[in-house]
């Protein structure tokens, strides 16, 4: 395994692996995994922040109320201001009113919070090796059902010992396989360019079509020193 120590990596003598099936579910062996993706320290710190970034740009941040200048009427003075003992109001409209303004009420607005794409490539990689730690990756060789059947991807599931909460990764082309798997409760596809850090850490298995997860490995997700060092620090490890 990879550990992650004052900025550096340092490679363990294991090999990863991850067990190898068809689309029947029948064990055709192991494939490699990157180490570089799938044997990292997990870093709980990053996979929590970014986790929480991305629940918080889910939010639809829709929520409105109306202020005392927004609300239907109100225009007249309820009574004259002096003599009547009572308190003196300006409009019925006012915030101690019913049927009044809100005072300090949600007003639309975007939670998104700004996440470097470091971070989030951590995050993923802390994500991925987490699950290949806990031995849940499983590889497809290759899905070569020739039509849709949610009965087939259901009984691929059972044979690779996929836990209650599956994620499928799949390549860009793989649309007969999507829409196997799309019906099944628990079970979230995803094509290899959409994979992300929460999508991960929600499946207790994650099951990789071979395309998608050589696709992985030679996408832009390599560790290097600025993963780890502060640039703006004259190198000083964080």
């Amino acid at each position: 395994m990879l550990l992650m120590r004052e900025g550096s990596l340092l490679m363990a003598d294991k090999k990863l692996t991850a067990p190898l099936y068809d689309a029947a579910g029948a064990t055709k062996g192991t494939v490699d995994l990157d180490a570089s993706i799938f044997g990292i320290e997990p870093n709980v710190d990053v996979m929590h922040q970014v986790v929480t970034a991305q629940l918080a740009a889910a939010r639809s941040g829709t929520a409105k109320t109306k202020t005392r200048s927004e609300v239907r009427g109100g225009g007249r003075k309820p009574w004259r201001q002096k003599g009547l003992g009572r308190a003196r109001h300006g409009s019925i409209r006012s915030p101690q009113w019913r049927g009044g303004g809100v005072v300090f009420g949600p007003i639309p607005r975007s939670y998104a919070e700004r996440t470097p794409k470091k971070m989030k490539r951590l995050a993923l990689r802390s994500s991925l090796s987490a699950r290949a730690a806990e031995d849940q990756v499983r590889v497809i060789e290759a899905f070569d059902w020739s039509e849709p059947k949610t009965k087939a991807a259901r009984e691929l599931l059972t044979a690779v010992e996929s836990g209650a909460k599956a994620l499928v990764v799949l390549g860009d082309s793989d649309v007969v396989a999507a829409k196997s798997f799309r019906n099944l409760p628990k079970v979230n596809v995803l094509q290899f360019g959409q994979l992300n850090t929460y999508d991960v850490l929600w499946a207790d298995t994650v099951v990789f079509d071979n395309s998608a997860l050589q696709a992985l490995s030679g996408a832009a997700y390599e560790v290097t020193q600025s993963d780890f060092v502060k640039e703006d620090d004259g190198g000083e490890e964080e």
